[in-house]
């Protein structure tokens, strides 16, 4: 299913929001996607918005600094998910930038991004306009249950022990053909984690009513068949 910012169609009912919190490294992608998947909804990967914002200030040679020049940017930026073969594509303005927001040094750019209020506040309805789509979405992030749709139909939090979502993200780069250094990805999982929490503008935190799951002992697929089964049961 392909969905778009700018796409500002409504459904006669109100479209199923799914959100899906949770720190990094501990699967939320995988999970949301076939989540989306499985119930027929669109897929969006918010921090990609993030990583979108990092990409083009980098690329206008603005500083993380110009807090105005950042949000006017996230402000006027279109941006569409479209699933290919199993991968999320990230079009912006037109252009494919999938595998250059994929960069590792663009997950700690959009740490730095999305601490800044401004950006947080300019991106604020381009998120919200996913979730107008109908028939729904399913929306992955760190602040998606607390802040950009506290009215979900469903929220889930999910979280892992550092330790396997350290193992988990270095079994990820193995199967990329990258050379891990396992220490190094736990410092930057760990400093994530600190920038994501701590930070004053919506720090990640699960949602008063959401339903938190640790995935520490649970395969992806039993994390997929909890939501599903608790979406299906009183959704369907």
């Amino acid at each position: 299913m392909n969905v778009s910012s700018q796409d500002n169609r409504h459904s006669p009912s109100d479209p199923l929001v799914i959100a899906l919190d949770g720190p990094a490294g501990v699967g939320k992608s995988t999970v949301a996607m076939a989540v989306a998947d499985a119930l027929g909804l669109a897929y969006v990967e918010t921090g990609a918005l993030y990583r979108a914002v990092a990409l083009l200030a980098r690329r206008a040679g603005l500083e993380f600094d110009q807090h105005a020049a950042l949000a006017k940017l996230a402000a006027d930026m279109s941006v569409q998910f479209t699933m290919v073969e199993g991968i999320n594509r990230v079009v912006v303005d037109g252009q494919d930038l999938t595998d250059a927001l994929r960069a590792p040094d663009m997950g700690p750019a959009a740490s730095t991004v999305s601490a800044i209020p401004e950006v947080r506040t300019a991106l604020m309805e381009l998120q919200r306009g996913f979730g107008r789509v109908s028939p729904g979405a399913v929306a992955e992030g760190r602040d998606i249950g607390t802040v950009v749709f506290k009215t979900a139909s469903y929220k889930f939090f999910l979280t892992a022990d550092v330790e396997e979502r350290v193992r988990r993200r270095v079994e990820q780069l193995v199967q990329k053909g990258k050379n891990v250094d396992s220490d190094q990805v736990r410092q930057e999982v760990e400093a994530r984690d600190s920038a994501d929490s701590g930070r004053k503008v919506a720090p990640l935190k699960p949602a008063d009513d959401a339903i938190i799951l640790d995935s520490t002992s649970m395969n992806a697929q039993q994390v997929i068949r909890a939501i599903l089964t608790t979406v299906r049961g009183t959704h369907e």
